[in-house]
């Protein structure tokens, strides 16, 4: 018989200091702990899930008091949907701890000279950024505890509750918040969620069960633009035609700022759409988006930054600190769709973009095309595979490196394989300064960091992105 954990509870801990990841921290006894759930200057008590040594995890379950700097957050489903971490902070708080994650990365697990870290570039709009959503309909709605309690008592048969339409609670991969008004995507987003859902509960059709896998409607993935384009992708387990014409027609006449409309099939057991075909059902296919002068394709499948206005400033950071004057060739790695390489690429001799998703490549082409850019080339690969002596002698001597990989950082190959080639310039773009910070040690042995500069992409989320210029050391 398993033994039960003795459940550990810490009493009015002040909460001292911004750890990472959304969780703050506190010291007890000697210990740190870190916690969910509370902003630095709250006074908490917490009921840990980990309980080591010298650190130990835990949870906010009550308030004694609140840290003077709180706000009220604007959304009615902050704490319950996990979408938005620090709603609870005003924004300049918000980018205060941004610019502290950045320098405590960089300082603690680099461990390298670094120059003063620029100031964080904030958003000048912080609701409304978002140009994709991405929705989920499951039959577990997610309900807070006091509220289960209530409806218990009240006797609510909780199997005859119809399903729910809104975001994946965190931690919970079966269970969905049910979302009156998200304020991240300007409308008519929410307006969208709510008819799918109406005609699928008028009609009694099946919200979708991840754990069951049975079920009708699954997702449905709303983008829109600057340039005034909408799509729109209903994502369905199996096909029900005459439903799906009716719902379909349904939304072209209550929404005509849709100008594309796409449905998928996927009878997966994942959401992932990566494999899977959607179909045009009206429009074009795809929406076009805007970065200064340049245009861009975006397809059902095609990745974009999500706040396309910061976008235009990454990228321009990027551009400044790859200090082109239009003789160098210009490597981008992890190009995806090539957003960034066309962005710099009136100041390149030569771009060479790779990138593993073949269908990123596919437009990223369509998009050198389309801003008729005919000195960037694309391919479709692993970085470490492609990126080998023969493809650099094939192409020339990188000039410029520009990185911009996954959460995950480099790959140690990709790392030694610039030390070997020893670019002049190295302009690393991260979405995890603790990854950067780690693959900032290794590029060491021959860099040196001059510029660091951080952009908050994503206003009340935990998420930061830094742009880090590294010179070769004997070519200062």
């Amino acid at each position: 018989m398993r033994k039960q954990r003795k459940t550990v509870v810490l009493e009015k801990v002040l909460v001292q200091d911004y750890a990472a990841e959304g969780k703050s921290l506190a010291r007890v006894d000697g210990k740190v702990v870190f916690i969910e759930g509370a902003v630095p200057g709250d006074v908490v008590d917490v009921q840990l899930s980990k309980n080591k040594a010298d650190w130990a995890e835990g949870h906010t379950i009550h308030f004694h008091s609140y840290a003077a700097d709180r706000v009220t957050p604007f959304c009615q489903h902050f704490g319950v949907c996990g979408g938005c971490q620090w709603q609870m902070l005003p924004y300049e708080k918000q980018l205060f701890y941004k610019q502290k994650q950045v320098t405590d990365n960089l300082t603690r697990i680099a461990k390298i000279n670094l120059p003063e870290i620029a100031p964080i570039i904030g958003a000048k709009r912080t609701e409304g950024y978002r140009n994709k959503m991405e929705y989920t309909f499951a039959t577990r709605k997610y309900i807070p505890t006091e509220a289960f309690r209530q409806m218990k008592a009240a006797g609510v048969n909780f199997n005859e509750e119809p399903g729910a339409a809104g975001f994946h609670v965190r931690g919970f991969f079966d269970k969905v918040v049910e979302i009156d008004t998200c304020y991240l995507q300007e409308e008519p987003t929410n307006f969208i969620r709510k008819a799918v859902a109406a005609y699928v509960l008028e009609h009694g059709l099946p919200f979708y069960n991840i754990k069951t896998h049975e079920g009708w409607i699954r997702n449905l993935l709303v983008r829109n633009t600057t340039t005034g384009e909408l799509m729109v992708n209903m994502v369905i387990a199996y096909e029900d035609q005459a439903h799906r014409v009716a719902l379909l027609d349904q939304l072209l006449q209550q929404f005509p700022q849709i100008t594309t409309l796409l449905y998928t099939i996927n009878g997966k057991k994942n959401d992932s759409l990566h494999d899977q075909n959607p179909i045009v059902y009206f429009g074009k296919g795809h929406i076009i988006e805007r970065l200064e002068d340049l245009q861009f394709k975006i397809s059902p499948k095609s990745f974009f930054q999500t706040n396309t206005k910061q976008a235009e400033q990454l990228y321009a950071v990027t551009r400044d600190f790859a200090e082109l004057n239009g003789t160098q060739i210009v490597y981008d790695l992890y190009c995806g769709t090539g957003s960034i390489g066309l962005f710099v690429s009136k100041q390149a001799k030569k771009l060479i973009g790779v990138e593993m998703v073949a269908d990123a490549i596919v437009d990223a082409k369509e998009n050198a095309a389309l801003n008729g850019v005919d000195h960037a080339s694309f391919f479709a690969g692993d970085v470490i595979d492609i990126c080998d002596d023969a493809f650099f002698e094939t192409h020339g001597r990188a000039d410029v490196v520009i990185t911009d990989p996954p959460r995950a950082g480099m790959h140690e190959k990709l790392v030694k394989k610039l030390l070997d080639i020893a670019a002049p310039t190295v302009v690393y773009v991260s979405c995890n300064p603790a990854t950067q910070a780690r693959d900032l040690a290794l590029l060491s042995e021959k860099y040196q960091v001059t510029k660091i500069q951080p952009v908050d992409m994503f206003p009340h989320t935990l998420h930061i992105e830094n742009v880090v210029q590294l010179k070769l050391i004997n070519a200062l």
